[in-house]
């Protein structure tokens, strides 16, 4: 299922403007091995929602080859952080190479092995923290995030309407965590949330207590 209508999706990639080399590059890649990565219409917002609360520190559940990360490290300047999680070497690996190209190495820590164990280790507070790892595992990393996120700041994640999945009256066990999740972020009384119907659904939840 197309989340957005597929003429207005593509009327709204052909009006932003043309990214740098380093994202060029990376979305390239993504496509020729249809790697999923948030886009640049996804990517354009976790980068306005980052410098508009002038985030600092950002943790994120499930990194990839570093795409989003690299627009959260554009929009924290020289003094931020963004702490990365990703189970695959070869992954970091690739992102360490495009974050040196785009000269943001030194605003991003990248750690491999599963971000649900890795935050455990991890000290202080985020202003953002961005959930996109296996879908099956979101309620358990929404119950590993809330305590760590600070007051104001903001949960993020990606994949929420799951190409229409969310409908499956028989849902899959990725399916059943994304629906379990968006039912928790929805009931939390510590968050304020809402999801963003933009590619395959991006939820925002502010933590308010």
């Amino acid at each position: 299922m197309e989340i957005l209508n597929p003429d207005i999706e593509r009327y709204l990639g052909e009006i932003i403007p043309e990214r740098d080399p380093v994202l060029s590059d990376m979305e390239e890649f993504a496509a020729a091995r249809e790697f999923p990565i948030i886009g640049p219409l996804v990517g354009r917002l976790l980068y306005i929602f980052a410098r508009s609360m002038q985030a600092k520190r950002i943790l994120e559940m499930g990194s990839g080859f570093g795409y989003s990360a690299y627009w959260f490290a554009k929009a924290i300047g020289k003094d931020g952080l963004v702490i990365c999680t990703d189970g695959s070497v070869e992954n970091e690996s690739r992102a360490q190479e495009y974050f040196k190209r785009g000269r943001i190495a030194d605003r991003v820590e990248f750690h491999v092995g599963d971000a649900l164990t890795i935050v455990d280790t991890l000290k202080g507070e985020f202003d953002i923290i961005f959930i996109d790892i296996d879908k099956h595992q979101y309620p358990k990393a929404l119950k590993k995030a809330v305590p760590r996120l600070r007051t104001g700041g903001l949960l993020i994640a990606d994949n929420v309407l799951w190409s229409g999945r969310i409908l499956d009256k028989k849902p899959d066990a990725a399916t059943a965590g994304i629906i379990t999740f968006n039912r928790m972020i929805y009931a939390s009384k510590e968050l304020l949330t809402s999801i963003v119907p933009l590619r395959d659904g991006v939820s925002i939840s502010v933590k308010v207590l």
